[in-house]
């Protein structure tokens, strides 16, 4: 049983000691990572930009089918209020013009 302690009494020593020395190579590592991000982000960028423009041109296709929908609503609504005022309008007039025949 003391080999056992032993080992882990040099296991503990041990631990300390490897983050210092892999401080350094913890720093290459990182170095590294961000290379690879660098590098793939630099490699990946012209299809995220397509993308994003492909997805920007079909919601302003679709907005703009919307907004014509419901601007046309909106003008239909109008024409057809103003159509009932003119409709009442030109039956006012004849209406007069058949007293003032009498």
């Amino acid at each position: 049983m003391s080999d056992s302690s032993e080992t882990s009494d040099a296991n503990e020593s041990a631990e300390p000691k490897e983050p210092k020395e892999s401080g350094g190579s913890s720093d290459a590592f990182g170095e590294k990572v961000q290379d690879l991000r660098d590098r793939l982000k630099h490699l990946t960028q012209p299809f995220v930009d397509s993308l994003d423009s492909r997805l920007r041109d079909q919601i302003d296709r679709r907005v703009d089918d919307r907004v014509d929908d419901r601007v046309q609503t909106l003008v239909d609504e109008a024409l057809a209020a103003r159509l009932s005022v003119i409709d009442r309008a030109i039956a006012d007039i004849d209406r007069a013009l058949k007293e003032l025949q009498k």
